[in-house]
């Protein structure tokens, strides 16, 4: 086998790393997520070019899910082809985590939270990434109609099987999340993580839930979980890319799938938001991305942030947010009032 890349000897010289919760787990304050722009659609070259950077730079934790694309699926069998040729030698430095918890195959066990769906899930996404464990497996989002216990003994079991060293949820509601997290504590497999949706146009991470009367962020503090946050720019919102016109190369602009951003998100109320804060990360110094991140960042409780990098430059652009995290009071009100009008 023929090694085409040599990681760069101070790859752990710049980054910052946070632990997870109170557990062993640590990552960098900014991780790959290959949700989008790593699927059969995308040229390899740039996606592969774009791990590389990120190892270089400390990004040690790679992100998937089982249905990340397009194609479903195709995101982990892009990572894996990359990863035998790439980082092999290095596996024992990286975190690969994947999900499962959405649509995958036909039938009544292709999405949701079983234990025969989370096992056969697992057993796919190893073979599409050619590793024999991954670092973290999540259930990808609630199940209305299986009992939660048998979804947390499901993640538990394969803890147990070798096949994941931790585990974690993902979109649950914070009074799910508690409940998850009390069952996996007594099955002796404590819950480490948990993956919501964050960003300065997306607070709903911050808001008391209704049912238990504290937010998402209160309760992973209280619990001693990790939180690593996904679309922390809106899948592109919080950039100036969409400033002057949508580009052909984004993700409006190639009408993409399995989720990503459409057209009737650039609306006028939205766009006005995205153009004032643009002006303030100027005041600061920073890119707007970059500020988004910041922001995020600023956060004790949040972990990690999960980045979408369409290139490398993109992804460095990202990484050099970390300089500056520190927000004056007036900044902060400034981009409440912002948020709010």
């Amino acid at each position: 086998m023929t090694i085409n890349y040599t990681a760069a000897d101070n790859r752990y010289s710049q980054m910052q790393y946070r632990r997870s919760g109170n557990s062993g787990l640590l990552l960098p304050a900014i991780s790959l997520g290959l949700w989008q722009n790593f699927g059969d659609v995308d040229d390899v070259h740039v996606y592969r070019q774009t791990l590389r950077t990120a190892f270089d730079n400390g990004i040690m934790h790679f992100d998937l899910a089982n249905n990340y694309g397009p194609p479903g699926g195709s995101a982990e069998v892009n990572f894996g082809k990359v990863f035998k040729e790439d980082f092999t030698t290095y596996r024992d430095e990286l975190i690969i985590s994947t999900k499962a918890g959405y649509y995958m195959w036909p039938g009544p066990y292709g999405e949701w939270g079983s234990k025969k769906y989370l096992v056969s899930s697992l057993d796919q996404s190893l073979k599409r990434m050619g590793l024999d464990y991954v670092d973290i497996y999540y259930h990808h989002r609630p199940d209305p109609n299986t009992p939660l216990e048998e979804t947390m003994t499901a993640l538990d079991l394969l803890v147990r099987q070798g096949k994941a060293l931790y585990v974690g949820i993902s979109n649950y509601p914070a009074d799910r999340a508690v409940a998850a997290f009390e069952i996996l504590r007594q099955l002796g497999t404590p819950c480490v993580i948990h993956q919501p949706r964050y960003s300065m146009l997306d607070r709903w991470v911050e808001k008391k839930n209704e049912v238990i009367n504290k937010s998402l962020l209160e309760v992973v503090d209280e619990h001693g979980i990790g939180c690593i946050v996904f679309s922390p720019l809106a899948q592109g919102l919080l950039t100036d890319k969409y400033l002057k016109g949508i580009p052909a190369n984004s993700r409006v602009g190639r009408h993409l799938p399995n989720g990503a951003l459409t057209q009737n998100a650039l609306n006028e109320q939205v766009m006005t938001k995205v153009a004032a804060l643009n002006d303030l990360a100027m005041q600061r110094n920073q890119s707007l991305a970059q500020m988004a991140i910041a922001w995020l960042l600023k956060d004790p409780r949040v972990t990690s942030v999960l980045i979408g990098a369409s290139s490398a430059g993109q992804l460095l652009n990202s990484i050099s947010s970390i300089g500056n995290t520190v927000f004056s009071a007036e900044e902060l009100e400034n981009i409440d009032e912002i948020l709010n009008a």
